[in-house]
């Protein structure tokens, strides 16, 4: 395990600490030809060196095996991804590192990720409740609320695109957490800086119902989140 923490720990100063914006943009524009991309496969082959105390007469394989498979994947997200995927082949890159440090730990210990203890009834619980909380409320939530559906977006609306869906999203993780960790002064605190924030609107808004679509969006967000992180914690307790 030492030594996928080294290994990781150049993975992290090299893609996020000695990377900058000038750089990623140089590579995205000259692609194989940028300097840059060399410069950066640079800074970890040096990282992985300093990490490993230069002692490449043990670590040689694993050393090789994380710079060769680093270039080869970066030049692959540079070609193939496109403007509309490049969110998704961040995390594609970023998985493909790292398992790649795990091949090259894989070298020199015995480092076996068993599924018998990720995949457990506990965790598939966990998995469960979370799709329950970011999918299927978002669904219940806009099945109940689209029967008023008090106005239509306005053209000159500054709201960012699908702002509103990722702030849901994010406040039932929010109010979930708590719940299952017994936070619940952290709910309160959750819904006055949500009522801060909308307080503009709501006042600067003359439209009663859009006041009162929001306040019920709002409320049905918080009051699925606390209802199923209640039903987690019960059916955690019979496992």
């Amino acid at each position: 395990m030492l030594l996928f923490l080294k290994f990781l720990l150049a993975h992290i100063l090299g893609d996020f600490v000695f990377q900058s914006e000038k750089w990623v943009k140089d590579k995205e524009e000259k692609k194989a030809k940028s300097a840059k991309l060399f410069f950066h496969i640079c800074v970890h082959t040096i990282l992985l060196l300093l990490v490993l105390f230069f002692n490449l007469k043990e670590y040689w394989l694993g050393f090789l095996c994380i710079v060769i498979s680093h270039y080869t994947i970066d030049i692959l997200k540079l070609y193939l991804q496109k403007k509309k995927t490049k969110r998704a082949w961040f995390f594609i890159d970023q998985i493909l590192h790292l398992l790649f440090l795990v091949i090259a730990t894989s070298f020199y210990a015995d480092f076996q990720l068993s599924t018998d203890k990720i995949i457990t009834d506990k965790s598939l619980l966990l998995l469960i409740f979370l799709l329950l909380v970011v999918f299927v409320s978002a669904i219940v939530i806009k099945i109940i609320i689209t029967q008023w559906n008090p106005e239509k977006k306005k053209e000159n609306d500054d709201s960012l695109a699908k702002a509103g869906r990722y702030i849901g999203i994010l406040e039932r993780l929010f109010v979930f957490t708590f719940v299952i960790t017994n936070h619940w002064e952290g709910i309160g605190f959750l819904l006055a800086a949500k009522s801060v924030f909308r307080f503009g609107d709501l006042t600067s808004s003359k439209d009663r119902k859009l006041t009162e679509y929001i306040l019920i969006g709002t409320l049905l967000s918080f009051g699925l989140a606390v209802f199923l992180g209640i039903i987690y914690l019960y059916v955690l307790n019979l496992i």
